[in-house]
């Protein structure tokens, strides 16, 4: 009877530290990246808001090329979608949301599977002389086990801002290809 005294006492100090912790932690995060590529601006748009070239570039895709994708709606306009099923790389699916040609598209990502969580992604193409500047962005809420998860992982910069620059990267190559 004494252990299960100890030991709930143990479980209630764990769940307090937990949730009195996590007041203390952000609630929101932003990771951002940018690079400059030497295409047009028709080109880079058309790259990112047509998700089946998106799919050419995406480092998700490209670490697992064997899940399912399924690409629906009208490229460059809203309600275009992105579907995807991987034992690596989850569920989820990203739906264009809004777009300014050649300037903005925006994205609201939806994670299904391992864990359910939502995010607004955003590209921002702005020309700059003979080159085009990309600034990928996603943020969203985190909540609890997301604060956690962040602390321990070292934050979603850390997490998520590589492969980023792997798919800037790619994005890069792929734009300018002629």
């Amino acid at each position: 009877m004494k252990f299960l005294k100890i030991f709930l006492g143990i479980v209630v100090i764990l769940i307090a530290i937990i949730l009195i912790g996590s007041l203390f932690l952000p609630n929101t995060y932003s990771v951002s990246r940018s690079t400059s590529i030497a295409a047009s601006d028709t080109t880079v748009y058309k790259n990112i808001a047509d998700f089946n070239s998106f799919k050419q570039w995406n480092p998700w895709y490209k670490m697992e090329p064997s899940a399912k994708t399924t690409i629906s709606g009208t490229p460059e306009q809203a309600g275009h979608l992105y579907e995807w099923v991987g034992k690596e790389t989850g569920s989820g699916q990203m739906k264009i949301t809004s777009v300014k040609p050649q300037e903005e598209v925006k994205i609201e990502l939806k994670f299904i599977k391992p864990f359910e969580s939502l995010a607004n992604t955003q590209f921002n193409v702005a020309r700059e002389g003979d080159s085009t500047k990309v600034t990928w962005t996603m943020s969203g809420d985190n909540n609890i086990i997301s604060k956690w998860m962040c602390l321990v992982m070292g934050g979603m910069d850390k997490m998520i801002g590589k492969d980023f620059e792997d798919g800037l990267k790619s994005l890069k190559e792929k734009s300018e290809k002629k």
